[in-house]
């Protein structure tokens, strides 16, 4: 099975990079980035210490509904382009633990796909969790709950 691997769209960046509001309504904040634990969630890639970062609460999902959980998430500041691979970045190796989630086609969790993992189980993992039909996607998370992609199957 082919994994397709995704940054968070393009068009919701861009309305951040514009200054429009997060998930909870308020602007992004700029913040320097420090040490390596810095990934910007469009292009998947670390904000090398020093840059300018934004930080703000990013929801994946676009309605609203009991599973929609919403969390802190970085940006570069400066314009980048989405990740978009059949492979999960390298340095997602370095989640440990992470924490991955399979959804309905309705968004909601479902809870017999969810684990705490290594970081270097994560491809493993979710090709096992998505060879169940009735799971559409699988998110990756930080052991801090924090967002960081979305994986479909190709």
């Amino acid at each position: 099975m082919q994994l397709a691997v995704r940054g968070i769209p393009t068009d919701e960046v861009e309305a951040i990079w514009r200054g429009e509001p997060d998930a909870n309504g308020q602007p992004a904040l700029a913040r320097s980035a420090e040490g390596v634990a810095n990934p910007c969630r469009h292009c998947l890639d670390l904000i090398r210490e020093g840059e300018t970062k934004l930080v703000l609460a990013y929801r994946p999902f676009d309605e609203l509904q009991p599973y929609a959980e919403t969390g802190p998430i970085f940006l570069h500041q400066a314009r980048c382009r989405r990740y978009v691979s059949e492979a999960l970045p390298g340095w997602f190796e370095f989640l440990d633990p992470a924490v991955v989630r399979g959804y309905s086609e309705d968004h909601w969790i479902r809870y017999d796909t969810g684990d705490v993992v290594s970081g270097g189980d994560l491809d493993a993992v979710c090709r096992s969790i998505l060879r169940d039909e009735t799971v559409a996607y699988v998110h990756i998370r930080s052991k801090y709950n924090c967002f960081q992609c979305r994986v479909d199957r190709a």
